[in-house]
């Protein structure tokens, strides 16, 4: 059987789930799952991806994520790459942590993208779940449950800052008082019986919606070439020029462009402008390096060398976020 296309386009959401190799733990212990979110975190700023729910399981996990850059394949490689390395290494082990590539379902987010929110924020007590289990039980070891997004949903306490939970609140009256608790009874009224699971509407083509959602996904995205199915990718004219950028980070730095794209440059702005180019400019790493003069896998090195001196330096990432939100501003 053929494996689900990855449709790709701006702002589609998806459930995405990876499972360890040969069902093994992917998480040792708490210090693995707070690295795992410090990495989700740091991912999805990079590539601008917005992380709308996760759970953490012990052998698997399940994000629901939206796209506005059309790039998920380019964030899941990233993310699993980077907390693989961080796994082995800390483990002393070498191979493969997952079993496979992960897999991903395109959400029809209007009619289903609360119903899997509620299947994956019900996955700890779904598979724990005890006959002898009251509801009320049931219910406490749900919002005890520390490896989840769902607290951050019913409360506003010690909430992950990056977490997008105002688009599905948006569904039931907002990140207030009655549209957290109209959310709660929404997810808990799974409780005391199995709901069905939305995922099996995505079977064999990948997609969460009703006929009428997969046919017009299928006739607007799907691409046949050369008698094979590649992923499709929309992009819609909203990124910022990149003229523009170039010039915002020569003003906030004061170093004009020939020099930071001079072979022998050593400073910041390089960095600063490849990051901005690849977040805000719609361009690949290699347009990146065309425009400003090196090769691809030196563009990926410069980001990830400024990205580690942001976060170790305050004046740098003040200096990026200023940046992008005055200077590249609409």
């Amino acid at each position: 059987m053929a494996r689900p296309l990855r449709i790709q386009y701006e702002n589609a959401c998806y459930h995405v789930t990876c499972r360890g190799n040969a069902r093994a733990d992917i998480f040792a212990d708490d210090r693995d799952r707070e690295k795992y979110l410090t990495l989700l975190a740091r991912s999805s700023e990079i590539y601008q991806v917005e992380v709308l729910a996760f759970v953490l399981m012990s052998n698997h996990f399940h994000l629901i994520i939206r796209t506005p850059r059309a790039n998920l394949q380019e964030f899941m490689r990233h993310f699993n790459i980077s907390y693989t390395s961080y796994f082995n290494y800390a483990h002393g082990r070498v191979g493969h942590l997952y079993q496979g590539r992960y897999k991903s379902f395109l959400i029809d987010a209007d009619n289903y993208l609360m119903e899997v929110s509620r299947y994956v924020h019900l996955n700890p007590v779904r598979i724990t779940k005890s006959e002898s289990l009251s509801t009320e039980e049931l219910q406490k070891q749900l919002r005890d449950f520390s490896w989840s997004s769902y607290p951050d949903f019913i409360k506003k306490k010690n909430r992950y800052t990056w977490i997008k939970r105002e688009v599905l609140l948006a569904y039931f009256g907002g990140d207030n008082p009655k549209g957290r608790s109209a959310y709660a009874r929404f997810v808990e009224d799974g409780l005391p019986g199995d709901i069905s699971n939305p995922l099996i509407k995505g079977k064999g083509h990948g997609i969460i919606g009703d006929g009428s959602f997969i046919e017009k996904i299928t006739n607007r995205f799907l691409i046949r070439e050369s008698k094979r199915e590649i992923p499709a990718v929309k992009r819609i004219e909203k990124h910022i020029n990149p003229g523009r950028i170039i010039d915002a980070v020569v003003l906030a730095t004061g170093t004009p462009q020939s020099e930071f794209c001079a072979r022998d440059y050593r400073g910041v702005a390089r960095g600063l402008a490849m990051e901005l180019l690849y977040r805000h400019g719609g361009l690949t790493q290699k347009e990146i390096g065309d425009l400003t003069g090196v090769d691809y896998s030196t563009v990926s090195v410069t980001r990830k060398r400024f990205r580690e001196l942001a976060a170790q330096h305050e004046a740098l990432k003040k200096l990026l976020d200023q940046i992008q939100e005055s200077s590249l501003k609409e």
